[in-house]
């Protein structure tokens, strides 16, 4: 059972990471491009809540290296977010389960908001800052989205009956 608990989250955050990827912007207009919520981030924070001794820290730093290759990033620079943010969760996890849906999508728009600052932190140092106001966007979108992304991903737990 360890080992499929461990494959289906890898799993969903893979997939995750697999819809960040496609791109939208052939078919869609840029503006709304930018509603694009950020699913690799809500994927992790939905884990490390819901099974705290299973995702974590390395997860996190896992999946951040695996998404800059995939996005094209700097090495390390999803990957150090990812672990902010990953540590933020588990230091509060137990007063999270306690927070509604709609709780929790607020703290994931700060996240995500996090996300974001770290993310044109590291851009600014390396002087390839592309940050504009539209960015902004998937804060909301990733916060209106979260209750969706809890409830697919509770079902599918529960489903499979991961511990």
């Amino acid at each position: 059972m360890n080992i499929a608990t461990n494959v289906s989250i890898f799993f969903t955050i893979f997939f995750a990471m697999i819809l960040e990827i496609i791109p939208f912007s052939e078919v869609l207009p840029a503006e709304i491009g930018f509603l694009r919520p950020d699913l690799v981030i809500m994927t992790l924070v939905y884990w490390t809540i819901a099974l705290p001794h299973r995702a974590g820290v390395i997860l996190a730093w896992v999946s951040g290296i695996i998404m800059d290759v995939l996005v094209g990033n700097f090495l390390g620079q999803f990957g150090c977010t990812f672990v902010i943010i990953s540590y933020f969760v588990l230091k509060f996890y137990q007063r999270l389960r306690m927070f509604s849906v709609w709780q929790q999508a607020i703290l994931v728009g700060g996240l995500v908001i996090l996300h974001q600052g770290l993310s044109s932190i590291f851009e600014y140092i390396f002087d390839v800052s592309s940050w504009s106001a539209w960015n902004l966007l998937s804060v909301l979108s990733s916060a209106l989205i979260w209750p969706l992304v809890f409830l697919l991903l509770r079902s599918f737990r529960r489903s499979l009956r991961l511990t």
